[in-house]
């Protein structure tokens, strides 16, 4: 379960004990921050919270204003400004020097949005969620939310006069798959978030070295398909991860997994003639619809498999081996199954979020720069 994932079930769980609650959420970041707009931060009445904002830095001071929040039931919006270069700024124990938003509201205003935006990540859906974190018009309550699907479908709503406004600002940001911080109409600031599905990693190949693969995308929150022609093996006693197994043919493996943007694949059943096919199953599929596709061995082994599909008469377009990698992962000097599964992990997250996987030192600018 990813760390969004486990919040919103939280604020489920707790809604139905009547426990209170607060909930925060990073709005709007500026310059170096440790976590980008959408991390949230569940503040119960007791116990210990859950979430990050920060890595411990704004969290003691974040949980003290969510008390507070519980108290009045009346939101606050919170502005950490760590852009100074000064002693006080590292002093305050600080490790960035940037700039964020932070809204916190009763939990209980959350419960019904949460729910619905949680089923749209756990089923896949995109989907948008506005949440108004600052009013100039007194008829527009803080912490008003809309929930917004393309198909039209809505949940909660803003006010009667920028419930429209809303849903165009929801979907412009559903068509550029980027969350962001929008005013309308003057009259309020709203805070759109984009819906990130989890990502779907198809596994072909059983082998012991797949089970740390399955296990480390499972905790990723990413939802894990195994695929074998060996039956025996496909089973939750060797994967308790996995979210389903496929015992398709090698050819049509493909068509069994339903590739698209969201999913990415991993060949690494070590036996030429079953990855041939696998390989042949997606290129015939089209390559370009998938978020990824990574082919485990030596380069030329991959290079021998694509130079066969092609004596074959299938010619990867440039789209598509833009998806292709091939030796798979990232060169991090690994040779246990678990430091496999881990450069395997690290490049096809840092592919599905259009990173280069370069060690940090060598880039410049906000580590969390939007890449794209």
């Amino acid at each position: 379960m990813s760390e969004i994932q486990e919040v919103l079930a939280a604020i489920s769980a707790m809604a139905q004990r009547n426990e209170p609650m607060a909930l925060a959420t990073i709005v709007a970041t500026r310059g170096s921050t440790y976590r980008r707009a959408g991390a949230r931060y569940l503040v119960p009445a007791s116990g210990e919270p859950i979430g990050n904002l920060s890595g411990g830095c704004l969290e003691d001071d974040v949980a003290r204003a969510g008390r507070e929040v519980m108290a009045s039931g009346v939101p606050q919006l919170m502005t950490f400004d760590m852009t100074a270069d000064g002693e006080e700024i590292w002093g305050y124990g600080l490790g960035c020097n940037g700039a964020i938003d932070v809204f916190v509201e009763p939990g209980g205003m959350a419960v019904e949005t949460a729910s619905a935006f949680r089923a749209a990540i756990q089923e896949g859906r995109p989907a948008a969620l506005v949440t108004v974190i600052e009013a100039a018009d007194p008829d527009v309550p803080l912490g008003a939310r809309m929930l917004v699907e393309p198909d039209g479908s809505l949940c909660g709503g803003i006010s009667a006069s920028l419930d429209e406004a809303a849903r165009r600002a929801a979907d412009e940001a559903l068509a550029g798959g980027q969350s962001r911080v929008v005013h309308l109409a003057g009259a309020a600031r709203v805070f759109v978030e984009v819906a990130r599905p989890p990502l779907r990693l198809a596994v072909c190949g059983a082998g012991h070295d797949v089970i740390p693969l399955v296990r480390q995308a499972a905790a990723l929150g990413w939802r894990v398909a195994v695929a074998d022609v060996r039956r025996n093996l496909l089973n939750h006693e060797r994967f308790p991860e996995a979210t389903s197994f496929v015992d398709a043919a090698p050819l049509d493996v493909a068509q069994a997994i339903g590739p698209d943007e969201r999913t990415a694949v991993l060949l690494m059943s070590h036996n030429y003639l079953r990855d041939r096919e696998y390989l042949r199953s997606f290129a015939r599929a089209g390559i370009a619809r998938l978020a990824y596709l990574g082919v485990l061995g030596p380069r030329e082994r991959s290079g021998r498999l694509l130079r066969e599909l092609e004596a074959d008469g299938l010619t990867l377009t440039d789209a598509d081996r833009s998806r292709l990698h091939a030796p798979a992962g990232l060169d991090l000097g690994a040779e246990e199954p678990e430091e496999v599964a881990a450069a395997l992990i690290a490049e096809i997250l840092a592919v599905e979020r259009g990173h280069s996987g370069r060690p940090l030192r060598e880039t410049t600018g906000p580590i969390h720069g939007e890449a794209r």
